[in-house]
């Protein structure tokens, strides 16, 4: 009878411990997941923002260009 409960106490302390430790796994998985999220909100908000940007270079290069050759 002794093993049985010292078995259930074992089995008892041993599920307490699974748990605890899913919780503190499942905490630190989240805090990554929004880290990335954050990340890959970052990075489509430039990869938005560089045709724009790329547009405007060429329209400043042509201007150059136009100023080069009034110039000459």
């Amino acid at each position: 009878m002794d093993e049985i409960v010292v078995a259930l106490i074992t089995g008892g302390v041993t599920l307490a411990g699974v748990l605890l430790s899913n919780q503190r796994s499942q905490a630190v998985t989240e805090t990554k997941l929004e880290e990335l999220t954050r990340e890959v909100r970052e990075h489509n908000n430039f990869a938005r923002r560089m045709p724009v940007v790329e547009e405007q270079i060429k329209v400043l290069n042509h201007r150059i260009g136009d100023l080069e050759e009034m110039q000459k």
